[in-house]
């Protein structure tokens, strides 16, 4: 089972790890349906970023934004394509989903692609469900919402 803890988005390994993310996601989406969260946007207060460990190899990565409302997204999930199937995935989004609860967060909502059926049926898992597009996803026919009550 991996470890899962706060990290810079900075680490060397971390950055290989984000860069891997965005050339998978731009391998499915034209670049104006890619709603990322920046470096500087991972190091903002309101964000918890997780990365996912075994044997000090980073595997994947999740960040939680706090909306300030009750409510938080989450964005830049991502986990290796040999790690995959692992559970890191789970890990991850358990870590997320503690960090919102002890900061009072009831809500996360998240937006991933159509295309990737695997995340889609690890969120349902976890107990998320279909909801219709909100804020920057509203006019993107690639983006599928979907939202937890904790």
């Amino acid at each position: 089972m991996p470890v899962v803890s706060l990290e810079s988005p900075r680490r060397d390994d971390v950055l290989t790890l984000l860069q891997q993310a965005d050339d998978f996601a731009l391998s499915l989406y034209p670049v104006e349906n890619y709603h990322r969260l920046d470096i500087d946007g991972l190091e903002k207060a309101s964000v918890g970023f997780y990365v996912a460990r075994e044997n000090g190899e980073a595997l994947g990565t999740a960040a939680i934004v706090d909306r300030g409302d009750g409510s938080a997204e989450l964005k830049r999930m991502f986990v290796t394509a040999s790690a995959r199937g692992l559970g890191v995935g789970r890990a991850l989004t358990a870590a997320v989903e503690e960090h919102a609860r002890a900061r009072g967060v009831t809500l996360i909502q998240l937006e991933t692609g159509l295309p990737q059926t695997a995340a889609i049926a690890l969120y349902e898992k976890s107990g998320y469900r279909a909801i219709p597009a909100f804020g920057p996803y509203i006019d993107d026919p690639t983006s599928y919402c979907m939202e937890k009550s904790l």
